[in-house]
Order: C-alpha cells, then sequence, then structure tokens
C-alpha cells in the first residue's frame, strides 16, 4: 500500500503527483480505506484520491478506536489542514458523511483551508438525525451491519470475522449514535448530496435537510440502490456522475446520475 502523505490518517494508493485537484474519501461506519480504493482509483487523471484511514482497523488496527465525535475530528482536521496546495473536494459516505461534515465546519472555525465542494452520500441532514443506541448490544449492532449490506455475505458469515471487526463497529456506532450536530448554517462550500433510492437510512426529504448547513447551495443525486449503492450496480454511474462534476459548472437541483432534473 503506497501513499506520499506522511501521516497515518490517509491513504494514497493511486499517487497523481501532476493531479489538479484531491478529493478525500471518509469511510462508513465500521468501514476502512480499502472500501474506497475502486472509488480513488476511477477518478479523473487528473484528480487524485486520499482515503481517510480511521484508528482500529487495517493497518491501525493497533491503535485506539474514537468513540466520539470531537475526538475523531479534531486529529483528523490536522492532519488534512496540509492539504492547501491545490482544491481538495470531501466525499463522506454514512456516518463518513457526518465526518467530513465535522472536519469542514473545524476547518472554517480555525480559519484553514476549506474544501470546495462538501459531497455527502447516505446520510440524513443534521435536523434528521436520531441518536440510537445499538452500540450497547452486539446482536442489534451485527444485524445492523447485515441489513445494510456493505460486506459481502460469505465474509460475514466465516468464523472470527464477527469478533475480529466488532470492536471498530461498536466504537463507530457509539459515536454516531451518541452524535448530535450543533445547529447553525455556517458553512458556506456548495453541498452535493447523494443516496440510494432504495435506502432504508435516507429518503429525499432527509436529504434535503442538508441545505440547513450551507448558504452556498446544496444538490440532490439519487442513484439506484440500498444504502451501500456506491459498491454496487452504480459504483459507475457514481464515478462517471464525479468525474462530470470534478469538470462542470455548479448546478443546484435534484438530478440523477446524468444530470437530468428529477426535482
Amino acid at each position: 500500500m503506497s501513499t506520499d502523505v506522511p501521516n497515518p490518517w490517509l491513504r494514497g494508493y493511486f499517487p497523481r503527483p501532476r493531479a489538479r485537484q484531491r478529493v478525500v474519501f471518509f469511510p462508513h461506519g465500521g468501514g476502512s480505506a480499502s472500501f474506497y480504493r475502486p472509488l480513488a482509483r476511477d477518478l479523473p487523471d487528473d484528480v487524485e484520491g486520499l482515503v481517510v484511514q480511521y484508528p482500529g482497523r487495517e493497518d491501525r488496527i493497533g491503535d485506539p478506536c474514537c468513540t466520539d465525535m470531537p475526538g475523531l475530528v479534531e486529529p483528523l482536521a490536522k492532519a488534512l489542514a496540509h492539504l492547501d496546495d491545490r482544491p481538495v473536494w470531501f466525499f463522506g459516505h454514512s456516518m463518513g458523511a457526518s465526518v467530513a461534515h465535522e472536519v469542514t465546519r473545524h476547518l472554517g472555525a480555525a480559519g484553514g483551508t476549506l474544501p470546495e465542494r462538501l459531497i455527502v452520500s447516505g446520510r440524513p441532514g443534521p435536523d434528521r438525525q436520531r441518536p440510537d443506541d445499538k452500540h450497547l448490544d452486539d446482536e442489534r449492532l451485527w444485524h445492523d451491519v447485515c441489513r445494510l449490506g456493505g460486506t459481502d455475505e460469505w465474509l460475514l458469515r466465516m468464523p472470527g470475522v464477527r469478533e475480529m471487526a466488532l470492536p471498530a463497529l461498536r466504537a463507530d456506532y457509539r459515536l454516531v449514535g451518541t452524535y448530535q450536530a450543533e445547529p447553525g448554517r455556517d458553512l458556506s462550500v456548495p453541498v452535493s448530496v447523494c443516496y440510494g433510492t432504495e435506502d432504508p437510512e435516507i429518503d429525499t426529504a432527509d436529504a434535503a435537510a442538508w441545505a440547513a448547513v450551507t448558504s452556498a447551495g446544496t444538490e440532490l443525486v439519487r442513484f439506484p440502490g440500498g444504502h451501500f449503492y456506491l459498491r454496487g450496480d452504480a459504483q459507475a454511474e457514481l464515478t462517471d456522475w464525479l468525474y462530470q462534476r470534478l469538470h462542470s459548472h455548479p448546478r443546484h437541483a435534484t438530478t440523477d446520475p446524468a444530470g437530468r432534473n428529477r426535482g
């Protein structure tokens, strides 16, 4: 695994030193950087993808997991602060959407360089997020992981996988289940909201609630599939949309991946 970024928080699987801009991916709860390798690979040749690696998984398995949002956001924002030599976009999925949102807020409050665009995926807007206590019950937690479909079923059935995965899952579910965003339209960057048409975690009203966080406008983009549409049949559509979006002017509408108005 190669990276030219000298800190433990980022993985650069496909270094592109001549890239004109970057996209930073923030994984979902229980997720690791390698899940987003295909998305980083399929970015345009002039865009470099970097993926956040949370502590407590893969090559950071020995690092303590973060169990609250400030404990994750503060060191992560510090690690991202040096990415100011070219434009950057943030893309966060599920829990990662809230992490990317809070990192953007943290950078703004500290006078740091903001992303040019925040893409939040598979996560309701802050006003429609609800706390839960799944992290207190391993059976409920594991059922939720299986229900959402982010991991191949054959892998979930392998002996020892559950025991190996549960520590990071408990930490992440606790983090997101006890998190409540502070209210306020304090972002000045445009927000794109991506979600699957069959996602049980988010509907159009949930997605539209992200408009409350920014003064720069939002767009809603629907893809076929469930919560993990980005690794299923819609992966190619997502990468096509990203390719077009990275080379287009801002749109402020509810669109499908081909850009047709579906509002």
